[in-house]
């Protein structure tokens, strides 16, 4: 028999790394949770949301509604569409757990979550320009402020924001650690 030099890692057991993937996977599967809580809650606030202003008299009345601008309505169905895919990708978040070493469910969600990633993060960039001219306006074109008088509308709006961007930041969290549990797969 030839003796020859010992690599690193060599002769350890995998349990130590399959603690860790297992780890890794019930992070994931909380992450899932709290995205699928944000979006789903920035989604309900936003499409809740309206307000009614008398003028004058009552028989004249201002009404600002999520739905009279078309960027709150994408808002809502990019929020809706992320977080009925976030619930519908638990099972294969527990599959992971169950499972430490699965890789093609795992490179799966990452190409969804990425996708995922982009419909939201377009949803709540667009409503965020909306939100932020009306608090400040343009104005170049003439748009006044809404905010001074519309000011719960205003306020549940950048609440629904708040939501759908802590939806954002997890989902990167999300793709950064499966591609991390992927890695260490090799």
């Amino acid at each position: 028999m030839k003796a020859g030099p010992i690599e690193l890692g060599e002769g350890k057991s995998s349990a130590p790394k399959a603690a860790v993937n297992r780890g890794v996977a019930i992070l994931d599967f909380i992450l899932r949770i709290l995205a699928f809580i944000g979006t789903l809650g920035s989604a309900i606030s936003m499409a809740t949301t309206n307000e009614t202003l008398p003028f004058f008299t009552q028989f004249i009345r201002f009404r600002a509604e999520y739905d009279d601008l078309p960027t709150f309505t994408f808002f809502v169905v990019a929020n809706g569409v992320v977080s009925a895919y976030l619930l519908f990708s638990l099972p294969f978040s527990i599959f992971n757990i169950v499972r430490s070493k699965a890789q093609n469910s795992r490179i799966l969600l990452i190409i969804l979550d990425t996708a995922m990633l982009g419909l939201l993060s377009a949803g709540a960039s667009a409503a965020a320009a909306i939100v932020y001219l009306a608090h400040h306006g343009n104005a170049r074109t003439n748009w006044s402020a809404i905010c001074q008088q519309f000011n719960s509308f205003c306020e549940r709006t950048s609440g629904s924001l708040i939501g759908s961007f802590i939806g954002v930041v997890v989902l990167i969290l999300l793709i950064s650690l499966s591609a991390v549990a992927l890695s260490r797969h090799k």
